[in-house]
């Protein structure tokens, strides 16, 4: 006989167990569901661990830029105190008790299963089935999507997990991918002395953003030491003898020790019992409403609802889910127009809203405005890693901006400013007449609004 719950959350990620934690503290009887680790990609394999890595490989170009402006200095990388602090501060070696707790010290109950969905409302996991009266909750993330290139299966390729846990760095690393993940990280090794090789598809890296974001970023990684293979499609892989060599449409072969596929990720929802809830099982995402519903009684939240594979999006469509699901008449509905997004390269690159090509798709009245930042006064002042730029992006016919980039040394920080006045839609005269503190990175907002 099935348990009777209020509701079952399906994946513990981060929406999945903000969710549940919050609608248990609410007095609502939770079973939350996860087959891996409570919390998710972020704390174990991405957010976290990933920028303690940037952190420290950007202390180690900090350090190099000394010369010339302070002094001298040198620096030797160690890769052993990173991986001790990923594995002792962020991860717990990869040991998830604290979260299990945390969810519930709040009033859930945590099983640690594959779900499988068997009608509606209704949960299984091992030998237990649950009823859920107010419905189900589908959190389940995503996995990497791994590209089916020929020679690539059964080869020892390392995706995202395996780049953060490893304890001693290859000599060399072919990077399949120009996305943040992939350059992040292509970046962090480089730093740290491993010969790294990236290979892109698309003409250009980050091409999901504006085109100079992309030329900014593989610059960057160029002066690290980091090669790049563009508009290549790679069309064979093969391992021997510990290396790897990828073969590009051209011909061309990059090879390395270790071989890391960032190509970006996809739902693995199939074995789920989507089709149970009328929903359908080999969908790219799940679809949702501006209440994040899915169907009656069924919510989706996080990187499933392939709405921006970001976890501040899981914890804002979570929010959105609670509130609904506890029946709050205020309760929020979700809107995407300012969705914000950093790659935490060096120099940062933040961005939010439409890039100017998405808005002229759009059929806008598009006017840009741009700045360079080592012509800023700070940009100037920092010299040595100042390279960067602001751009706005303006619907000329409201008067206000849709969208905007931010890439500098603090470029994820400078962000914020831009993606209040695109939320808000303040009016690009009021953001003209706003005074801007000197000398700031952010100053350089009024420059790229004059621009205009």
């Amino acid at each position: 006989m099935a348990e009777q719950v209020d509701v079952v959350v399906v994946g513990l990620g981060v929406g999945g167990e903000e969710t549940a934690g919050r609608l248990a503290q609410a007095g609502l009887r939770v079973v939350g569901i996860e087959s891996r680790l409570v919390g998710g990609e972020c704390p174990y394999y991405g957010c976290i661990p990933s920028k303690m890595m940037i952190r420290a490989a950007n202390l180690i170009a900090e350090t190099r830029r000394v010369d010339g402006i302070a002094g001298t200095a040198s620096v030797q990388p160690d890769w052993a105190p990173v991986a001790k602090r990923i594995r002792d501060e962020a991860t717990d070696n990869w040991n998830d008790q604290v979260a299990v707790d945390r969810l519930v010290n709040k009033g859930a109950t945590v099983i640690k299963d594959r779900a499988t969905i068997t009608g509606p409302g209704t949960v299984r996991a091992g030998d237990r089935e649950f009823e859920a009266a107010r419905g189900i909750v589908i959190a389940t993330g995503t996995v990497p999507s791994v590209p089916p290139i020929e020679g690539l299966e059964g080869t020892p390729y390392w995706t995202n997990r395996e780049a953060i846990e490893v304890e001693t760095l290859p000599t060399s690393l072919v990077v399949l991918g120009g996305g943040a993940i992939g350059l992040e990280l292509a970046q962090v090794f480089a730093r740290f002395g491993v010969q790294v090789t990236v290979v892109e598809g698309a003409p250009e890296v980050l091409s999901m953003e504006e085109p100079e974001s992309g030329t900014l970023a593989r610059e960057a990684l160029e002066r690290d030491g980091v090669t790049f293979h563009c508009g290549a499609q790679a069309q064979r892989a093969g391992y021997a003898a510990g290396s790897f060599t990828v073969t590009l449409a051209d011909g061309t072969q990059a090879t390395g020790e270790k071989l890391l596929v960032a190509t970006g990720r996809r739902v693995a929802t199939a074995e789920l019992g989507l089709d149970k809830l009328g929903l359908d099982a080999s969908a790219r995402r799940v679809e949702v409403d501006e209440h994040v519903r899915a169907g009656d009684g069924v919510w989706a939240v996080g990187d499933v609802t392939g709405v921006g594979a970001f976890t501040h999006n899981a914890m804002y469509q979570a929010d959105i889910a609670v509130r609904d699901i506890l029946r709050e008449p205020d309760a929020p509905t979700a809107s995407y127009h300012a969705m914000p997004r950093v790659t935490f390269t060096d120099p940062e690159i933040g961005a939010v809203g439409l890039t100017e090509k998405q808005a002229r798709e759009a059929g806008l009245n598009v006017r840009t405005g741009s700045t360079p930042i080592p012509s800023s006064s700070r940009g100037w002042i920092h010299k040595a890693g100042n390279e960067g730029f602001i751009k706005v992006v303006a619907d000329a016919d409201r008067g206000v901006l849709v969208g905007a980039t931010s890439a500098g040394p603090t470029g994820g920080e400078v962000l914020s400013a831009l993606a209040v006045a695109v939320h808000a839609a303040v009016p690009i005269e009021s953001l003209a007449r706003m005074i801007y503190a000197y000398p700031t990175f952010h100053r350089a907002i009024q420059e790229a609004l004059k621009a205009l």
